[in-house]
């Protein structure tokens, strides 16, 4: 399949915003009028609690994950384009045509091309990651870096290339822009 292609098919994928599309059909609710107003599973979270938000969740891991291993594994395609078509999910996610470019966060969307990328290695330091972050940091924002930062020295660790190094720097780009008001936050530890 061309590359250009699966960097659109990718793009439009990651631009479909479940969470939106499952709060208004199921709870007749927008989840943007929930936690901090993006359209992403926290906040489907907030609003229909885990019946609603598993199925968002899983939906925006989804759309990033096939993509990105059709492109990696069905494809064989590297360089260059496996870097393109791996952002244009968490992109498409981020910055959604369909709601006006204000799209969700890209958590989900990143553990899904890390997924496509590194099969079960990426999702697992991330997952672990945010699992770990998230119970001892209060800041959501700080959290993701913090987990990103663990991929980072897992990627090194592994040496898994150049190009899968530049998926991870633009990657940690989108999310620093799309957490940048909680990065302005300190970093908090949570009370017990």
């Amino acid at each position: 399949m061309n590359p250009a292609v699966l960097t659109l098919i990718g793009f439009i994928c990651g631009s479909i915003p479940f969470s939106v599309l499952l709060g208004k059909l199921f709870i007749c609710e927008d989840v943007r009028n929930y936690g901090d107003g993006n359209p992403g599973a926290t906040n489907a979270f907030r609003a229909g609690g885990y019946k609603l938000g598993i199925p968002a969740m899983v939906l925006d891991y989804a759309k990033a994950a096939g993509p990105v291993a059709l492109a990696n594994y069905g494809n064989k395609i590297t360089g260059w384009w496996l870097v393109i078509i791996a952002i244009s999910p968490v992109l498409g996610h981020a910055f959604s045509p369909f709601l006006k470019f204000r799209g969700g966060k890209a958590v989900a969307a990143t553990l899904g091309i890390w997924t496509g990328l590194l099969v079960g290695e990426g999702p697992i330091v991330l997952g672990i990651g945010l699992g770990v972050f998230n119970s001892i940091i209060s800041v959501d924002g700080w959290a993701v870096m913090f987990s990103m930062s663990g991929l980072l020295i897992y990627i090194l660790i592994r040496k898994v290339g150049v190009f899968i190094l530049l998926v991870w720097v633009f990657n940690t780009f989108i999310l620093v822009w799309k957490h940048r008001y909680d990065l302005n936050q300190k970093i908090q530890l949570k009370r017990f």
